[in-house]
């Protein structure tokens, strides 16, 4: 079966994801995360893409990218390779490194964008006793505990928020008990938004 097209246009907003083969970890150390959010600089820089959220796991990484340039599969396939050849060389192997191609949302962010950087922040629960402390996340950069990179954009989630303080933000993240974005589904969608989104958004398909 061929693969559906991806819904590309100018500044439109992706959960991206992708995870190991396996499930095996595709960081092993801070310097297999630093090298990928290297990598993120740069792809960041060459392809004028802006990164509003990310968490990198063990197995698996999520990113919450705007496309100015309508180019999310140009900005994905340099990430991917550039990636898997460093790491490939690195640890002296070869072969893919993912799963499969990565798993991309496009996200209505008016609708959702708050939830979804939720979702992501909280993706180390299991890991930290103080989701602050998780050094691979933007969370972190959010509440103004580590330094923003150039290609990191808290101020938009934030706004639309209505945050009168960064704590209000770390509040929703840590204390709100509301269902998560994707709970229930077996299946994560293609695209998540109100209906008269998905429905443009189908629309942009079939042209």
């Amino acid at each position: 079966m061929p693969r559906s097209p991806r819904v590309e246009y100018p500044h439109a907003f992706y959960h991206v994801m992708n995870r190991g083969r396996n499930k095996d970890n595709i960081f092993h150390d801070s310097s297999d995360f630093q090298l990928f959010l290297d990598i993120l600089d740069r792809t960041c820089l060459n392809f004028n893409a802006i990164v509003h959220c990310y968490c990198l796991m063990n197995n698996h990484y999520h990113l919450l990218l705007e496309t100015p340039d309508a180019n999310l599969s140009e900005i994905m396939r340099f990430l991917g390779r550039e990636y898997v050849i460093k790491y490939n060389r690195k640890k002296g192997c070869d072969g893919p490194l993912f799963k499969s191609r990565y798993k991309s949302v496009l996200v209505d962010k008016d609708s959702y964008l708050k939830d979804l950087s939720r979702y992501i922040h909280r993706n180390p629960l299991y890991l930290v006793d103080n989701l602050r402390d998780y050094q691979w996340s933007s969370y972190p950069s959010y509440l103004g505990i580590s330094k923003a990179p150039s290609w990191l954009n808290c101020e938009t989630t934030l706004k639309i928020l209505s945050c009168q303080s960064l704590e209000s933000y770390a509040d929703f993240v840590e204390n709100n008990r509301d269902k998560e974005i994707y709970d229930g589904r077996k299946n994560i969608p293609s695209v998540i938004g109100i209906r008269d989104f998905k429905k443009i958004s189908l629309g942009i398909v079939g042209k």
